[in-house]
């Protein structure tokens, strides 16, 4: 099931009478924050942050950015400053999100077939079970995190059957996508993403050699700013659509990244889901009741460590974009349960 199909058949509609495909977000902010969103604010600045901003109906709410902390994990994941001073910053696992819909554009153009094994797009031998596991071991899996296998490629389970999010494992995705389309991972992002929704500030860079880089195994971060972000989040909304109109992914090829797996209701195909029964968070084990509490049930998150958001909620034609170094444990519930009372 959609984590938000209602929605979508209200984008999908919109957007073909061109009412939404007409104008990329303003980044202009057009009034003073509230005193509700003043806590938000103040809540956001005391936690870490670099960048906030948040975007609703294509109007910004609140852009704030501030001064890298002086956190050296941190370090590790900055590049520089954008044109307009805000921080270019590995986003961690958000980028995860974004191979999603490098894969959804690659099954609209014939690339790829998710239900075959990973072994059709890069040979067999890439994992370190038998040629029988190995071959059972579908892209799907490895999308939804349920390919079966250790963070060592080891076989711990029957793919399609157990929830672990695997890092490692995911890394392949990007192996997987330019292999199906002939093209390095960078050149098709600029094409079939960055490029057509005027992403001038994001691009995949090689990450150092930290122990922390070395343990996920993916040695390629995907760099971008709050503005990028947000440009991705109004994809999402626009039911798949540039700016400019131009569509850049089906809506049900956009759809199936957010179908909730069938080992995790709060996972779809690397996208996180809210409004499930019950969650499975990275790291931890089974907890009853919705990813977020406090948020919408129809929001979706491309989450990364070091507390990267970018949620989207369809229902209030909303998203909220978070870079900088890691807040407290339960951020996002505190922070849903400020922005509940500032945003109609």
């Amino acid at each position: 099931m959609s984590a938000y199909p209602s929605r979508r058949t209200v984008l999908a509609g919109t957007a073909a009478a061109g009412v939404l495909s007409r104008t990329p977000p303003s980044f202009a902010q057009a009034a003073a924050p509230s005193p509700a969103m003043q806590a938000v604010l103040s809540y956001v600045q005391g936690q870490n942050t670099t960048g906030f901003l948040i975007v609703q109906d294509r109007k910004t709410l609140v852009e704030k950015n501030w001064p890298a902390p002086t956190d050296p994990v941190f370090k590790a994941f900055a590049y520089g400053t954008t044109s307009t001073g805000a921080l270019l910053e590995d986003v961690a696992s958000q980028q995860k999100s974004w191979v999603s819909f490098l894969v959804a554009v690659a099954i609209d153009k014939g690339l790829m077939d998710v239900d075959k094994p990973v072994s059709a797009y890069i040979g067999p031998g890439w994992s370190k079970t038998s040629p029988e596991q190995e071959a059972k071991i579908r892209v799907i899996d490895v999308l939804t995190m349920s390919s079966g296998l250790t963070e060592g490629f080891t076989y711990a389970a029957p793919p399609g059957t157990l929830f672990f999010y695997n890092t490692p494992v995911y890394a392949i995705t990007k192996t997987i996508v330019a292999a199906a389309a002939r093209q390095p991972i960078e050149v098709l992002t600029h094409d079939w993403l960055t490029g057509p929704a005027g992403m001038a500030d994001t691009a995949w860079r090689k990450r150092p050699q930290t122990a922390a880089f070395a343990a996920a195994a993916n040695p390629t971060g995907l760099v971008t700013c709050p503005r990028d972000a947000a440009r991705f989040g109004q994809i999402i909304l626009d039911g798949g659509k540039a700016a400019d109109g131009t569509r850049i992914v089906s809506q049900a090829s956009l759809g199936a990244m957010f179908t909730r797996s069938a080992t995790n209701p709060a996972y779809g195909r690397l996208w996180w889901l809210n409004g499930g029964a019950y969650a499975f968070r990275a790291g931890a084990g089974r907890v009853d009741g919705p990813l977020i509490p406090a948020a919408p049930a129809d929001l979706v998150a491309a989450l990364g460590a070091l507390d990267r958001k970018l949620y989207v909620v369809p229902s209030k034609n909303l998203i909220v974009v978070r870079m900088g170094a890691a807040a407290e444990k339960g951020f996002d519930e505190r922070l849903w349960s400020l922005l509940s009372r500032a945003i109609a």
